[in-house]
């Protein structure tokens, strides 16, 4: 393993995407502070790196004190961040639209919107006033930025918002060497898409089993785009399963 001597920052460590990014950062060189609310999730995750490379802090990136903390945190220990994944994200349950409860709704947003917006935030203080200045911010988005499922509206909602924060980001961060870039995802094999084995609602009403990817398909295409100098950025990639219903889907 080569040191870059870069620092990243992961939310949704604790499993998923998260988990699997955070580890292919470690073995790509580079120290991660692993968040999340879960601390158990995080521990696993930081044995499962099997390296004093990894710094957990349990947060919830709702909660703007929270995050405030934990960015806190990260500069007291290590004085910079050079790259911010905000991958922390969830669901709604799967019901009919109008049956739709505000509650979930909110939540929803609070964490797939707000928390990339709050440690945002906090990732642009620390990245300007840093030496060398500037870093690198990578949202986690999803093909339903472009592409929806049934009944998938607060989720779809956040994923069209974050394409939007990631555009406007990218443009504030440029005066700053903050490079700001999007993946978007498709059927990794993570809890999350374990239903899609066994079949999941199709938009002419079917029930079908879905294509998944092996999730270090996704962790590499981070790596590679936290990897590349200030100078270049990728805006957006889409990494997804091949044979998954995307292109003609609906």
């Amino acid at each position: 393993m080569r040191e870059t001597g870069k620092i990243a920052l992961v939310t949704g460590a604790g499993s998923g995407v998260g988990r699997e990014t955070a580890l292919a950062l470690i073995r790509a060189g580079f120290i991660v502070v692993l968040t999340g609310r879960n601390p158990e999730r995080l521990e696993e995750t930081r044995r499962l790196a099997g390296s004093e490379r990894a710094l957990s802090v349990v947060a919830d990136v709702t909660d703007p004190d929270a995050v405030a903390a934990l960015f806190a945190t990260l500069e007291e220990h290590y004085g910079r961040l050079d790259v911010l994944f905000n991958n922390a994200g969830i669901g709604a349950p799967p019901v009919n639209f109008e049956d739709l409860d505000i509650r979930n709704w909110r939540a929803v947003l609070d964490t797939n919107l707000t928390g990339p917006f709050l440690c945002s935030q906090h990732a642009f203080r620390i990245m300007k006033r840093q030496t060398p200045r500037g870093g690198r911010i990578i949202n986690n988005g999803s093909i339903s930025a472009h592409v929806p499922r049934p009944r998938s509206a607060p989720y779809t909602a956040t994923k069209h918002a974050i394409t939007g924060l990631t555009r406007a980001t990218s443009l504030d961060g440029r005066a700053y060497d903050i490079a700001v870039g999007q993946i978007d995802i498709g059927n990794a094999s993570t809890p999350m898409t374990e239903a899609m084995a066994s079949g999941v609602l199709q938009p002419d009403g079917r029930v079908l089993p879905e294509a998944r990817m092996d999730v270090r398909a996704v962790a590499d295409a981070v790596v590679y785009m936290a990897g590349l100098p200030l100078e270049a950025n990728v805006l957006f990639m889409t990494v997804m399963a091949t044979a998954m219903p995307f292109v003609g889907r609906g």
